[in-house]
């Protein structure tokens, strides 16, 4: 029990550290007001425009560091990251990228608590998930695969719980990879409809013509038609 608590002590004094000193040098370069402003997102998308067409290579490079980052240590889920990377590099490299930085920065987490938060894991969810610990051992990648696809849980718990079944950390990387693709291809198209659309407007747009936009709507409509889906297979992957 000692124990547990210096491993959770540990982990979010870490944490918090990551966190305050990232927001202190994010800060002494740029202020709120600065970073909220229609026009310092369209002068930095020019910036972003000119590196990516002058080294695409380096500019992914950095984006891939920073996706692994953004998911550890930083802990953070899938949805912003993958808006930037498609403002930024695009629909297809950016979904490239972010789909293999999170698939990385995710087998790193998983890696994480597989070494030191097993026990804690254990303790709080293998009754909850106790159904799928027979379903995991009869085909591991397939399960695995699938669970990433229809999520319903959130993407930090996601990637330690699978510690419960001991999975193989290939068979984590390659799940991954593979089942977030749907998903992260829609909310990177979103935004690279967002930076056509501040491509087109030398002042804000309005709202109706934002969501109005094809370039929107399209992947928005996709998203919801794919939420639908995996609403309708997490019931009949979490029945039990």
């Amino acid at each position: 029990m000692e124990k547990t608590k210096k491993i959770k002590l540990f982990i979010g004094i870490s944490y918090l550290t990551l966190v305050i000193i990232f927001l202190v040098l994010f800060f002494s370069k740029f202020s709120l007001e600065e970073i909220t402003s229609y026009e310092f997102i369209r002068e930095n998308r020019l910036y972003f425009l000119e590196l990516k067409n002058s080294n695409l290579f380096l500019i992914s490079l950095i984006f891939l560091i920073i996706t692994i980052l953004w998911v550890f240590p930083f802990l953070g889920f899938g949805s912003p990251i993958a808006l930037l990377g498609g403002f930024i590099l695009g629909k297809w490299v950016g979904t490239i990228i972010v789909v293999l930085g999170l698939s990385v920065g995710a087998t790193f987490l998983y890696a994480f608590g597989n070494y030191f938060l097993k026990n804690i894991i254990r303790d709080k969810f293998l009754n909850r998930f106790k159904s799928l610990e027979r379903i995991f051992k009869n085909s591991e990648f397939i399960y695995l695969l699938i669970y990433r696809f229809v999520g319903g849980v959130p993407w930090q718990l996601s990637c330690l719980l699978p510690t419960l079944f001991n999975v193989r950390i290939s068979n984590f990387f390659f799940a991954t990879f593979i089942g977030i693709i749907p998903q992260i291809f829609l909310v990177v198209s979103i935004g690279d409809g967002l930076e056509k659309i501040i491509e087109k407007n030398a002042k804000i747009p309005k709202f109706s013509d934002v969501i109005f936009s094809s370039e929107i709507y399209i992947p928005i409509l996709a998203f919801f038609c794919l939420v639908l889906i995996t609403i309708f297979l997490r019931k009949l992957f979490y029945k039990n």
